[in-house]
């Protein structure tokens, strides 16, 4: 794959016509780590996708971002968090993540301090206890964000079905191209008509560098 083709096709439509160091250098990451793979182009575009959506843009394994307005919290988290719960908790990332995350995805209760400690990290932002536990780092968390292991994680999750057991396979196929069911694989149909118009665009570039 020529990368700079592959970059003059995507700076455009999807970053505005500028590309920072680090987001140059997290896709190279991707692309080079795929270049020993044998497979579909299109899973290569909708990870790509995936990383867009989950890190804002960056393009590089981020932690979660949890500084909620009391406003923000009640339109993210609205089945954890009455008005007044979420006027105590604003602006208090622990306290947020520690309540959010409480009693699920394999998390202990909210005085554990398991929601934050296993908040949102990486390039497809695992969340909670277990699926840490899935990459052997429920004792070093933090190991979501190493470059390396960030794409161990992105790669096998949505290869093998990981995560949701839904995987790529199961959306592109010889008989198959379900950019917008695709989204399953992470989580449900959450913004899945955006992420499938920006894994259009990835394809273009991968199809252009090829």
């Amino acid at each position: 794959m020529e990368h700079a083709k592959f970059f003059a096709v995507v700076r455009s439509p999807l970053f505005e016509g500028r590309l920072s160091a680090n987001q140059v250098n997290g896709i190279e990451a991707i692309l080079s780590a795929w270049r020993a793979r044998p497979f579909d182009d299109r899973w290569l575009a909708y990870m790509l996708a995936t990383v867009y959506h989950e890190t804002g843009g960056a393009m590089c394994a981020i932690s979660e971002n949890l500084n909620y307005s009391a406003a923000g919290l009640q339109a993210t988290f609205p089945k954890y968090f009455t008005a007044a719960q979420a006027a105590v908790c604003a602006r208090q990332p622990p306290r947020i993540a520690n309540r959010a995350y409480a009693n699920r995805m394999g998390n202990r209760d909210e005085a554990s301090g398991d929601g934050w400690r296993y908040r949102g990290r990486g390039l497809v932002q695992i969340t909670g206890r277990d699926n840490y536990a899935k990459y052997g780092i429920v004792d070093n968390p933090d190991m979501a964000i190493d470059p390396v292991k960030a794409i161990e994680i992105l790669f096998d999750g949505m290869i093998n079905g990981r995560f949701t057991g839904k995987k790529l396979a199961d959306y592109f196929s010889a008989t198959v191209t379900d950019w917008i069911g695709a989204r399953k694989i992470i989580n449900g149909t959450d913004r899945a008509a955006d992420i499938a118009g920006h894994a259009k665009k990835f394809a273009a570039a991968v199809e252009a560098a090829r």
